[in-house]
């Protein structure tokens, strides 16, 4: 795990960030349903290592 808390916070904006885009850049398609997954699973991933950067 990474120790530094500046990059940590970093790293999670930029998931929580690429998440949001993936989850309103897909369509109403399958194709569509696997990146708002994708983008979800992103976003949880930031989500949980800001909260483990305190």
């Amino acid at each position: 795990m990474i120790k530094n808390q500046r990059i940590r916070r970093t790293i999670a904006a930029i998931m929580i960030v690429l998440g949001a885009i993936l989850m309103i850049l897909a369509s109403k398609i399958w194709p569509g349903a696997l990146l708002f997954v994708c983008g979800v699973v992103l976003e949880l991933a930031g989500i949980a290592l800001e909260r483990n950067a305190k």
